[in-house]
């Protein structure tokens, strides 16, 4: 087969991947809404005043955040709500920090502490440590967030808004992103392009779409909701507890929805490209199911799918770049259309083909070190692998 022929298949798979999705996100993008809008700056119109709220916060050596993200949860400006944040075997300073704000005025009985000292077989640390903040809750809605996010007072107020007037059973809002380097715009660039593209956040609403989301940093759900789908008993070895919690609500029929809302919670995911290398390594062998084979025809994937555009662009010639071309253009929107929500200037799409390298880089990684160690190590527990793949949802 001639050269200009395989180029003109390839760009045009390339060509007609990303030209679909910027045509799909252009007019799915502007359905999905965002609370921080003037519109959502209101109270529930629940009769019996403001739902109960249960803000599970499981945490492990977070001494450098827990005691200023614990201040901030304390004073939001919601009139029914408790805080119920877990020290799961913590061997820092977390659990004293915790019952020291615990006992401060301004608690006022918002916050419960609960300390965790040995973990059960067959559980994850965190998994195990929301579980066992669930048992203990007592709000209509719970509210799965992580220890290193920050909300702004009226965030919770404007989320359990939107989700009263939705009739919402699970609500995830986006953080805002802190990035302070260029490696994390980079790398976080590439993670939202790749999340855009597989997971279509304006499908997550559609009840005939299997698209779904679940977020760490906020993951709302009416409790009858969350006892419905099993707790996090049923997800007890899922390391993407977040997104697994979202794909079982989603497949049991209920209503999901993801909103944006610019800077009411914010967090700092990793600092530094490489931070952000060592973050995924856990993960992304979990993502593919803990398959070799799935995992290497994915860095291929990922490879022919973002590498594939520049590279086309260089080695084809004459009318065969024009699928390329088109390729590339439709990726470079995709960037200026994250720059609108992000701290990250579209011209980043330049260093688009590295990124992609590392993000190659991160799945061999994943995989090599949780074979290698047969299975793996989060927060100073090592999980087996046999038991990580028994226990997939």
């Amino acid at each position: 087969m001639h050269w200009q022929t395989v180029h003109w298949i390839a760009g045009g798979i390339l060509a007609l991947a990303w030209f679909s999705r910027i045509v799909e996100a252009a007019f799915g993008m502007p359905h999905v809404a965002d609370i921080a809008r003037p519109e959502w700056d209101r109270r529930p119109a629940t009769p019996n005043g403001d739902p109960g709220v249960s803000i599970v916060v499981p945490a492990r050596n977070e001494e450098e955040h827990i005691r200023e993200t614990l201040r901030q949860w304390l004073a939001l400006d919601y009139s029914n709500y408790e805080i119920i944040v877990v020290n799961d075997r913590s061997t820092d300073r977390t659990g004293q920090i915790m019952d020291e704000v615990a006992a401060s005025s301004q608690a006022h009985g918002l916050l419960k502490v609960i300390h965790i000292s040995e973990l059960p077989s067959g559980w994850l640390g965190k998994t195990h440590a929301m579980w066992t903040a669930g048992q203990q809750a007592s709000g209509d809605w719970l509210l799965f967030t992580d220890a290193d996010v920050f909300f702004k007072p009226d965030s919770l107020r404007r989320a359990v808004a939107y989700a009263d007037a939705e009739r919402a059973d699970h609500v995830v809002l986006f953080p805002r992103m802190i990035m302070k380097r260029p490696g994390e715009k980079m790398m976080i660039a590439f993670f939202q392009a790749l999340f855009v593209f597989g997971h279509r956040p304006w499908k997550v609403a559609d009840p005939k779409a299997r698209d779904h989301m679940g977020v760490g940093a906020f993951n709302m759900v009416r409790r009858s909701v969350y006892d419905a789908v099993g707790t996090y008993r049923a997800l007890r070895m899922e390391v993407l507890d977040d997104m697994k919690l979202g794909k079982v609500i989603k497949n049991a029929g209920f209503a999901q929805r993801n909103v944006f809302g610019e800077d009411l919670i914010s967090l700092r995911w990793a600092k530094g490209a490489f931070g952000i290398v060592n973050n995924l390594t856990k993960n992304f062998f979990a993502v593919l199911s803990f398959q070799w084979w799935r995992t290497v025809a994915t860095i291929v994937g990922l490879g022919f799918l973002n590498l594939g555009p520049f590279l086309g662009v260089y080695l084809a010639h004459g009318w065969a770049r024009v699928p390329y071309s088109i390729a590339l253009v439709s990726l470079f929107l995709i960037y200026y259309g994250m720059s609108v929500r992000s701290a990250v200037p579209p011209y980043y799409f330049f260093l688009h083909p590295v990124s992609t390298s590392l993000f190659m880089y991160i799945l061999l990684r994943s995989m090599f070190y949780t074979l290698w160690n047969d299975g793996i190590v989060w927060r100073g527990t090592k999980y087996p692998l046999d038991e990580l793949r028994k226990g997939l949802v």
